[in-house]
């Protein structure tokens, strides 16, 4: 009777043992065809863009969490983490996407230029005021902001324009038919009130009309429609707080208690941090409320105060890496698309910056703009992240 059990339960488990490497065979297929896939995706991944771009936000997070200490309150550190997450993911997708169609199809780009239009033309209706600026779509705990994306879509539809029409750039026509795309975005932005983030469309324009080859003559003709348009909104369009920020930058001596208040918080952080830095979560003027918008448009000044000179350095290297491999992306590019569109893209992260670090050094009036994949944001930090992986896969396919 034993002798008959055990011969039952030994053929059971021979029976059982020859399934096993038939199912471990099965995983280990499955394993070693991931290691595969992961394998080629890592070979087509352009490093050299992500890894800068993946340190500077996670910089900007260190930031936004030392921020927060005083308050006790993650809320937005968690949540700009989990749109570094899903911007991450919109890179990796893109860049495997083949988005030759940008550059072939001219009603494709034309109909994403429309549907960001639509965007701000809706937030007159639908937005949501913060800070005065009706420029965010309420999404329960979330908000979207139009603005980062259009900004790069503008980039788009320019570089396809030029490319185009590089034969006809002698004609000062041309030069304003371009100005069509960059007007009716910059009037949308600039009437929610917002004239940082018009002017950076309008200077977005600008940059790709140099880019694209202008005569010297016509941008002297620019240079003065500028001005003049300058002179009629100061005198009928810019409201009286943005004149005090304009005014505060050029006396600041006269707005010691006002407008200029931010600027000097900003440079007594940035004095203040020495080589090393006070440390994460241990700069006064950061953690005690001193430094205004620590986590947006002065986060510049919190990373100076806390991570010190070695922390700027840092940041500053990471962006000129950064910025060089668009750059060389554009000059190994085999069509005029992809490297207008390559320059127009170092030439928005690059205002952004120069204007968001001068804010912050006193150099510029303070006009509420951003520091690219550092500040805090989902928006912008998404909008930045899908024209990397847009520019990863036009450099891919040529």
């Amino acid at each position: 009777m034993n002798s008959l059990f055990f011969k039952k339960h030994n053929a059971a488990s021979k029976e059982n043992n020859s399934r096993v490497p038939y199912l471990n065979h099965q995983q280990n297929e499955a394993f070693s065809g991931f290691l595969c896939w992961l394998r080629r995706a890592s070979a087509r991944l352009n490093w050299g863009l992500f890894i800068p771009a993946f340190l500077l936000t996670s910089l900007g997070l260190l930031s936004i969490y030392s921020s927060s200490l005083q308050r006790g309150s993650f809320f937005e550190f968690k949540k700009q983490l989990i749109f570094f997450g899903v911007s991450l993911a919109a890179f990796l997708v893109l860049s495997f996407l083949d988005l030759r169609a940008l550059k072939a199809s001219s009603h494709l780009v034309l109909s994403i230029y429309l549907f960001f239009l639509a965007f701000l033309f809706g937030l007159f209706f639908f937005g949501t005021r913060i800070r005065g600026i009706k420029g965010w779509y309420r999404l329960g705990p979330l908000s979207f902001d139009p603005v980062p994306f259009t900004a790069f879509i503008l980039v788009i539809i320019l570089a396809k324009y030029f490319s185009s029409r590089h034969t006809e750039l002698e004609r000062f026509q041309t030069i304003l038919h371009s100005a069509f795309y960059a007007f009716w975005p910059v009037l949308l932005v600039f009437f929610q009130p917002d004239l940082g983030s018009a002017l950076i469309l309008a200077a977005v324009w600008l940059g790709m009309v140099i880019f694209s080859g202008i005569k010297l003559r016509h941008l002297f003709i620019l240079s003065l429609i500028f001005l003049l348009l300058f002179v009629l909104g100061w005198k009928f369009a810019l409201r009286d707080y943005q004149k005090q920020r304009i005014l505060s930058f050029l006396n600041p001596q006269e707005y010691q208690q006002g407008a200029s208040w931010s600027v000097n918080q900003s440079k007594i952080a940035i004095g203040s941090g020495g080589l090393f830095g006070k440390g994460i979560g241990k700069g006064s003027q950061t953690q005690y409320g001193f430094l205004p918008e620590p986590k947006t448009d002065f986060i510049f000044s919190a990373i100076a105060e806390e991570m010190g000179f070695l922390g700027i350095f840092f940041l500053f290297s990471l962006f000129v890496f950064l910025l060089w491999r668009i750059i060389r992306i554009a000059f190994l590019a085999n069509d005029n698309f992809t490297r207008l569109f390559a320059l127009g893209f170092t030439f928005l992260i690059l205002s952004q910056s120069f204007i968001n670090i001068g804010m912050s050094l006193g150099l510029f009036p303070v006009i509420g703009i951003p520091l690219p994949f550092v500040s805090y944001g989902g928006s912008m930090l998404l909008a930045f992240y899908s024209a990397l992986g847009i520019l990863v896969s036009l450099e891919r396919r040529g």
